[in-house]
């Protein structure tokens, strides 16, 4: 399998600086840079590759950050305003119909430091229901078995809050969350909300995150980029990532909790 190696050096930087992935012992190496070199950061993100299974993912040795949610929760928007570039993330006229894991690597100079999992929409009526069933087994086996996975971003439109298919996601990484995988619920398209109202979605998530953060996001007032950018930094860039408990697999004849 392809491996993307972190080629980042162990010197001394500035906080302008190209930025450096963690030591072996998982102490950072590098200062924080500033904002607007975070952001150029995120900018450097470029297509990796594609995997409708989790065989064809490659076994890589940076952080990786995954990002999830229900269709037309703006996770595409979301992960295209972060990068700033229009188009890194599709976004299906069909919501639903993308079932694939895209990943996106990060990293100046060519150099990969850490890669953004894009993982499809679930929640989505229309997709036939043997498409919705094995989308679940592979969401739920990368979310429970991946190694290099440093964090999860769940996208949730605060007007509806999180769902039942947004409990059952948090079931799934829970047992991950206690054992320091990072986790936080981005409440997207807040710009649609009053400020009382975002007041007050944001304290409920707040209690709903089970050892998580909760953010307000909004991609048309570029509410949040810079409290995203930085957690995305520290996350990839900090401690190591968390040990993987020897979770089971979900079997493909056993059916995973519905997420339709």
């Amino acid at each position: 399998m392809t491996q993307v190696k972190n080629t980042a050096t162990t010197s001394d930087t500035t906080p302008s600086s190209t930025p450096n992935v963690h030591g072996p012992e998982g102490a950072p190496n590098a200062a924080r840079p500033d904002i607007k070199s975070l952001h150029g950061w995120l900018h450097t993100a470029r297509f990796l590759t594609t995997a409708p299974q989790l065989e064809h993912l490659p076994t890589l040795d940076v952080p990786e950050v995954a990002f999830v949610g229900r269709s037309n929760a703006g996770k595409s928007t979301c992960i295209n305003t972060l990068t700033q570039q229009k188009r890194l993330a599709f976004a299906s006229k069909t919501p639903g119909r993308t079932q694939s894991i895209n990943l996106f690597s990060l990293g100046k100079q060519g150099q990969t430091d850490a890669v953004l999992a894009d993982l499809p929409g679930y929640g989505y009526a229309a997709v036939p229901r043997e498409a919705k069933l094995r989308w679940q087994r592979v969401m739920g086996n990368y979310l429970m078995t991946r190694e290099n996975l440093k964090a999860v971003v769940l996208l949730c439109d605060p007007r509806l809050g999180l769902t039942e298919l947004d409990e059952i996601l948090l079931d799934v990484i829970r047992p991950r969350v206690q054992s320091g995988l990072k986790f936080v619920i981005l409440l997207t398209k807040s710009d649609k909300l009053t400020r009382a109202e975002a007041n007050k979605a944001l304290s409920i998530a707040k209690l709903q995150c089970g050892g998580g953060e909760a953010r307000l996001f909004s991609a048309l007032k570029k509410q949040g980029l810079d409290e995203m950018a930085l957690l995305l930094w520290d996350w990839t860039h900090g401690e190591a990532v968390a040990p993987l408990e020897q979770a089971p697999a979900v079997a493909e004849e056993d059916e995973p909790p519905a997420l339709d």
